[in-house]
């Protein structure tokens, strides 16, 4: 299995009808599953979880009307009701709500690292993780390469139809990213989760991805590890809310590590991750035993972490927990590492353990200059 990959340009609406277009039988798969497993989640049948999502619209359009244009774009390109891709786009809305409800519902989640040229063997900046989700959606993942008239051109591993998730972008941003879940989560409408990562990937600089966070009440919470090929790198979890519920953390002599649970030790509401993702702080302290003691650390180092088992099936490379309702299990869906320096992905489609890692050359495709000034020399 190889994901497809998805390559767009134009203003918002053609972007968005040539990724629909494109990946059409993907974004219906998505619909069909989110349709079952919105379901079982939350008990909502899809004209429920379409109005609710519809009420999305507004604060994505304010925040950035260009979202809502792409989605109405895929919606027209797929064939399908612009609800329709709203809802799947308010995935994590719906889902989380519903969790922070009921602890008893578990899904595998994602492990996370981003390497400064202080640490890396190499001097450049490394970032990556093992997305672990739902199993449906190794049949819906794409790889969308985007090239944008007036922001930063992007390519993002994301599930058909959803604006971003991990990714980088030619201006030197590298995001990946972990679900989080409080007690403040309760699916009210506000920016959602796959927008906010949207937004990470439209910036320029490390600061102005912290402040697209910081722009408008965000709906979800969730946890964005952001690096930049100058060698700045953050970690930001989110709680739902304002500006003030953002907590910030930097690399520990270079390395930066991150699973499902709050580690800041600064939200004031309960983590339900630690309860409802009970294998968080172990594959965290996994991730700091493989990597924490290297001198250096390589691609190759970064690899043999994430196609660790301890803990199976709950491992850092996850695999089906066959004790579970099967619209519960979860697995490594995809393993991607980044170099920013040199443009570079290396990208398993599947579980690192069994999947190679097949290396895509963005060199020419993010060659598009920054719209920031370059540095004084």
């Amino acid at each position: 299995m190889t994901f497809p990959h998805v390559r767009v340009e134009g203003d918002p609406r053609q972007r968005g009808r040539s990724y629909g277009e494109q990946a059409a039988e993907r974004v219906h798969r998505s619909i069909e599953a989110y349709r079952e497993v919105f379901r079982s989640y939350a008990g909502w049948d899809w004209d429920t979880v379409t109005d609710h999502a519809r009420g999305y619209a507004d604060p994505i359009e304010r925040f950035d009307p260009v979202y809502m244009e792409e989605i109405r774009g895929i919606a027209a390109g797929a064939g399908v009701d612009e609800a329709d891709v709203l809802a799947i786009n308010v995935r994590t809305e719906v889902m989380f709500a519903a969790k922070a409800r009921d602890a008893e519902r578990r899904v595998g989640e994602c492990s996370a690292f981003a390497v400064t040229p202080a640490r890396s063997a190499d001097g450049h900046t490394l970032i990556g993780q093992n997305w672990d989700w739902l199993l449906h959606s190794a049949e819906t993942v794409v790889v969308l390469e985007a090239r944008q008239p007036d922001r930063p051109d992007y390519v993002t591993v994301v599930e058909a139809g959803l604006l971003a998730k991990t990714g980088m972008n030619s201006s030197g941003i590298g995001l990946v990213t972990n679900a989080l879940v409080s007690t403040d989560d309760r699916g009210e409408p506000g920016v959602p989760y796959h927008v906010a990562l949207r937004a990470i990937l439209d910036a320029e600089t490390i600061s102005d991805a912290y402040a697209a966070l910081q722009r408008a009440p965000r709906s979800s919470s969730a946890n964005y590890l952001i690096a930049h090929r100058d060698g700045l790198a953050v970690n930001i979890e989110g709680a739902p809310g304002d500006f003030s519920a953002l907590f910030l953390t930097f690399p520990d002599e270079g390395l930066l590590l991150h699973t499902n649970h709050f580690a800041s030790g600064r939200l004031s509401a309960d983590d339900v991750g630690l309860w409802v993702m009970p294998d968080s702080p172990f594959r965290l302290e996994r991730l700091r035993e493989q990597l924490g003691g290297a001198s250096s650390l390589s691609l190759k180092a970064v690899r043999q972490a994430l196609a660790d088992h301890a803990g199976h099936p709950s491992g850092v490379c996850c695999h089906p927990d066959e004790r579970w309702d099967p619209l519960e299990q979860g697995e490594t869906v995809a393993s991607v590492l980044m170099d920013l320096d040199e443009r570079r992905m290396w990208l398993a489609d599947g579980r690192p353990c069994t999947a190679p890692y097949r290396e895509l050359d963005y060199g020419d495709f993010l060659s598009k200059p920054p719209a920031v000034p370059a540095p004084p020399r």
